[in-house]
């Protein structure tokens, strides 16, 4: 690793701290001596990063202004393949977003990363996910951001419709389907809702709260425990 790659990854591992982390910690992470970890610090002090601390207690950057990231070929490829899956497979909000940072990574990639990335291995198609299934999405995840319920016509797997009002807790592609993960008020326990059989949804004015026993992560522990012992 070049010096002034390895002083990038210093300064991103300090900025991203609350709490002071020790020059041992530091060379692990980045796979040198201690004594290197110093004379970086010593580099980054001099060049006026406002890196406070000393050795045997740890170092912290204060506030501080950070140039723009410095991004390796494949850090960029997994950034614009994430914003591409979240371009194609979210609502028109996120998805706007999403294109709006392609377009500044591609702004400044050099001539020949823009080559590169151009040749990535990976398509991200959308026609899976249409204009009705971004709206419902738009207002799912709305609605779990304000913690308030909503109610809808579910078609099951019989072609049955049930009329649900359910607290949404957290949206999850399983890699061909979106779900909504909610806590279902007609069978009082969490239930998976998948968004393409979804109907005639709408937003209910009533705020519902979460607890240990009723949230996203509390269902995704329940899923694993499930997996694990079957």
């Amino acid at each position: 690793m070049h010096k002034s790659e390895r002083l990038f990854q210093l300064v991103n591992i300090l900025k991203s701290r609350r709490f002071a982390i020790t020059a041992s910690d530091l060379a692990a992470r980045l796979d040198v001596s201690e004594r290197t970890i110093y004379r970086d610090i010593q580099h980054l002090q001099s060049s006026g990063v406002p890196v406070a601390g000393e050795a045997g207690v740890g170092y912290l950057i204060t506030e501080y202004d950070l140039p723009p990231m410095m991004f390796t070929l494949e850090e960029l490829q997994a950034l614009l393949l994430g914003s591409n899956m979240v371009s194609a497979w979210t609502d028109p909000q996120l998805a706007a977003n999403a294109q709006a940072a392609i377009t500044k990574i591609n702004a400044v990639l050099p001539e020949k990363l823009k080559q590169q990335v151009d040749e990535l291995p990976y398509i991200v198609p959308s026609f899976s996910h249409d204009k009705s299934q971004q709206q419902t999405t738009l207002l799912l995840r709305q609605a779990i951001a304000n913690k308030t319920c909503i109610e809808f016509h579910y078609i099951d797997v019989n072609q049955q419709s049930t009329h649900r009002i359910a607290e949404p807790l957290g949206l999850v592609y399983w890699g061909a389907k979106w779900t909504l993960i909610a806590y279902c008020q007609l069978r009082t326990d969490y239930r998976e809702f998948r968004l393409d059989r979804i109907q005639a949804i709408t937003p209910v004015c009533k705020v519902f709260v979460t607890h240990p026993q009723k949230n996203l992560a509390h269902y995704i522990e329940l899923v694993k425990a499930k997996y694990q012992t079957s």
